[in-house]
């Protein structure tokens, strides 16, 4: 009898989970699927560089079939989960529903942009997405465009400042990258060279850079703030209008590109599965990546909180690239035991 392995999610650590299991298990033991809503890997580091046009979008991106020899692809997403009976829904792209059955499932969803009740949100863009970097460098050209037509200087100052919200690393790294392309541009704007870029960061603590040490994220400060970076520390984002935004100190500043990079989230699609969830909404596994009280079910990356042996009192890992691939690859080999292979 062949095994039903189904892995929900297909970013670095489903596709890694995946790509291990296809090595781990027989060829006629089981019959893998992998259930995700793109048919590529999107490699989310180099996104600063897709926007910013040192990176062709081609280059950011691998076909998950070019990775995946032996496993079924379904296009979609997983919308419910009966662990009694031990199946899934799926609503596929054409907006059908099939019920798939499993003898072990991997939850591997990810996470999304971390939205804050912040009113006008809608008017900023995300960085999460190959299409929000392909947008957002669209976006800056065409301010360039309209501020070097406009005979208005207000208006010009307008298009040519950019606002980030969020020092992490994603705010950071897309701001500098764009920062340099807009430059290299310039030289074909006479009129908005003249007029000047502001680029300005707006971050809700008293750092920038929180996931590295103080010491390092000082220095990272000073760099942006040589390039003439203008960062607003302890400062939050009160409203978005479609033309200027206003921080907590009241201050507005007229704009028309908001980026949102303050951090990510567990995929919100969790909440219909029917598993165990902490107080920051991540899948309660052990150390193995089991689901708690679940048989057959594991949970890894971004969408679980899968204690770091490294860290003191069991902390999460960190919603990371690196853990994700390491968890994947280990889930693997869990799932194979499981199943005495």
């Amino acid at each position: 009898m062949a095994w039903n392995v189904v892995v929900a999610g297909g970013g670095f650590g489903g596709a890694h989970a995946a790509r291990q299991l296809e090595r781990l298990l027989p060829k006629q033991s089981a019959r893998l699927m992998l259930v995700n809503d793109v048919n590529f890997l999107l490699y989310t580091p180099f996104l600063p560089e897709a926007a910013a046009g040192t990176l062709e979008p081609r280059h950011v991106v691998t076909p998950l079939r070019d990775i995946l020899k032996r496993t079924f692809l379904r296009l979609g997403a997983v919308t419910d989960h009966d662990p009694a009976t031990r199946t899934v829904s799926i609503r596929t792209h054409d907006g059908e529903t099939e019920v798939e059955r499993y003898d072990q499932l991997i939850l591997a969803l990810g996470s999304v942009s971390r939205l804050l009740p912040v009113p006008g949100l809608e008017h900023a863009i995300g960085f999460k997405s190959l299409a929000d970097a392909i947008w957002l460098r669209n976006h800056v050209i065409e301010t360039l465009e309209a501020a070097n037509a406009s005979e208005d200087p207000e208006r010009r100052q307008e298009l040519l400042t950019y606002v980030f919200v969020g020092g992490g690393y994603a705010g950071l790294e897309a701001l500098a990258e764009l920062q340099d392309f807009a430059a290299d541009a310039m030289d074909s704007y006479p009129r908005a060279r003249l007029q000047g870029m502001r680029w300005i960061l707006i971050e809700a603590t008293d750092r920038v850079l929180p996931e590295i040490d103080p010491r390092l994220a000082e220095y990272a400060a000073r760099e942006l703030r040589g390039r003439g970076i203008d960062i607003r520390l302890g400062t939050r984002l009160q409203s978005v209008d479609p033309d200027v935004v206003t921080l907590s100190t009241g201050e507005r500043i007229p704009t028309r590109t908001v980026v949102w990079t303050t951090g990510v989230t567990p995929h919100p699609s969790l909440t219909q599965l029917s598993v165990p969830l902490n107080d920051h909404a991540r899948v309660v596994v052990d150390r193995y990546m089991r689901v708690e009280g679940m048989d057959g079910v594991w949970a890894i990356g971004d969408c679980a909180a899968v204690p770091d042996p490294s860290a003191a009192m069991a902390k999460p890992s960190p919603p990371t690239a690196q853990h994700a691939i390491r968890q994947g690859r280990a889930v693997a080999r869990n799932v194979a035991a499981e199943l005495g292979i």
